[in-house]
Parts: C-alpha cells; sequence; structure tokens
C-alpha cells in the first residue's frame, strides 16, 4: 500500500496546525478580551469557511491565488512561481478550514478565565503579555489543546477546498481523503476500504483525546 498519502496529510495537517494554533489563540484572545469596530463582520468572514461547501471555499482560493488570480496572477507573471497545485496550497486550504475551529475553542476557553485573574496581575506591574502568558494561557490550555487537537482532525479531513486549489495529483498533492476518492472512483473498492479504515481510526483516536482533555466541557461556543 503506497503510504504516501498518509504521511503528506500528516505533514500537511502538522503544518496547518502550528500555524492555525498561533493564529486561532491570537484571535481567539482578540475576540475574547476586546471590543472594537468591525469585530462580528471579522468574526463572520472568520467562521465562513465553516457553512460554506469546501468547493466554494477552494474557488475562493483560486481566484485570489490562482495562476490567474487576483493576487496569484502578478506573483506568476513576474516570479513565475505559483501556490496552487502544490502541497502548500493544501496546508493553506487546511488553514483556511480549520482556523474557525481553533478560533472559537481558544476564545470560549479565554472568556472562561475569570478576568479578576488578569486585574490582579496588571496591580502586581505585569505587562498585557506576561499576563496572556503567565495567567491566560495556563488557565485556558486545556480548551486551547482541544482546539488545536480538533484543527489538525479538521486538516486531516479537507477535501474538497485541497481538490479544487492543490489538486489530486499522485505522488504531489493526493491526500489521504484524496487518495480514498481515487481509489473509490477507479473502482479499487478494496483499498478505498482500508484508507477509510486508516482514517477513522485516527479520527476517532483525535476525539479521544479531546475527550479527554476538556471532558463534559463545551468545545466552543
Amino acid at each position: 500500500m503506497d503510504l504516501f498519502p498518509l504521511r503528506l496529510s500528516l505533514q500537511v495537517a502538522a503544518i496547518s496546525t502550528g500555524i492555525t494554533l498561533v493564529m486561532g489563540t491570537f484571535l481567539g484572545l482578540l475576540f475574547a478580551r476586546r471590543e472594537f469596530t468591525g469585530k462580528n463582520l471579522l468574526d463572520v468572514l472568520i467562521s465562513l469557511p465553516i457553512v460554506f461547501p469546501p468547493t466554494v471555499t477552494g474557488y475562493y482560493l483560486i481566484v485570489l491565488l490562482g495562476r490567474e488570480g487576483w493576487f496569484g496572477g502578478p506573483i506568476y507573471r513576474l516570479t513565475g512561481w505559483s501556490l496552487s497545485f502544490t502541497w502548500g496550497a493544501a496546508v493553506l486550504a487546511s488553514i483556511i478550514v480549520s482556523l474557525p475551529l481553533m478560533v472559537k475553542t481558544s476564545r470560549s476557553a479565554i472568556e472562561s478565565v475569570d478576568p479578576l485573574y488578569e486585574r490582579v496581575s496588571y496591580s502586581l506591574g505585569r505587562s498585557k503579555w506576561a499576563t496572556f502568558f503567565k495567567i491566560i494561557l495556563p488557565l485556558s490550555k486545556k480548551g486551547i489543546l482541544a482546539g488545536v487537537v480538533l484543527s489538525f482532525a479538521r486538516a486531516m479531513g479537507e477535501f474538497g477546498a485541497t481538490l479544487m486549489f492543490a489538486g489530486n495529483i499522485p505522488g504531489k498533492t493526493n491526500t489521504l481523503p484524496l487518495a480514498i476518492y481515487s481509489a473509490f472512483a477507479a473502482g479499487d473498492t478494496r483499498m478505498a476500504g482500508v484508507l477509510v479504515i486508516l482514517h477513522s481510526l485516527i479520527c476517532v483516536g483525535l476525539l479521544y483525546m479531546i475527550q479527554l482533555l476538556v471532558g463534559n466541557k463545551k468545545v466552543f461556543l
């Protein structure tokens, strides 16, 4: 059995989750502790991939970053390089679809921390960043870690946006979900079944990790 799709999926999920962790935690802190103009609009824009069909997300990525895209087009004409139809495109697609989950879980976790602890920290002369790393982050780490696992699982299962933006190129961009699709479309139901079981076991393990981390608490609002 060719293990390239599994290795690529793990690679894409690991890289995208690392980036999503940083972005999602920062945005979660911003939404939980700050009021600013356009807050609701930004929340809506970040949350759109949850309700969009993955193919719509992929279409937007092509329009923006494809070889003829608004931003990708000029870059391609100047350098001859394009992000589309590379494994990096799969990483970006995974970031886009998993970021809303990370933002919502981290926001919920941070909002559960009593602001009184922060005020005490400020009164003792600690800066905002010191308060975040020494007070808020430790007290909300279980929820944030649950968001990390959930984001990783979402990245592992990403299909539609990856198919449209990265393509299904054997040995280059065919992630595990795409390999399942290809095997089934080619009539190789045995291989498709093996890959489905493998993917299912990974997802069950990840969801079990979330249960261990948060128990009966809500993962996100």
